[in-house]
């Protein structure tokens, strides 16, 4: 697949990046490389493979240590957080507006 400059500069425009030339070519490779690569991977005949909704295998007559029970748990550090912000107003930090568009 083959990336144009106009794509990468599309997409920089999207994230408001401004790019130098040298970094467009650069992205520009990159960025054909990856989705070259995801083709690749579409070649692969996965008709006999199973849809997994979780990435770990149990084993047998144990439980995988690295996943917890979700639990809910107070989390009460709004305000700590909010009193070292240089401007908070109730539960909340004003911040500039940073998107002109």
């Amino acid at each position: 697949m083959k990336i144009s400059r106009e794509d990468v500069l599309r997409v920089a425009q999207l994230a408001h990046l401004e790019l130098s030339p040298e970094e467009v070519e650069m992205y520009r490779g990159q960025l054909d490389a990856i989705l070259t690569y995801v083709g690749k991977l579409e070649e692969l005949d996965v008709a006999q493979v199973e849809p997994m909704a979780q990435v770990l295998l149990p084993v047998a007559g144990e439980g995988h240590p690295e996943l917890r029970e979700d639990l809910r748990r107070p989390c009460d550090v709004g305000g700590a957080v909010l009193a070292g912000a240089p401007e908070a107003a109730a539960r909340f930090f004003r911040v500039p507006k940073v998107i002109d568009r």
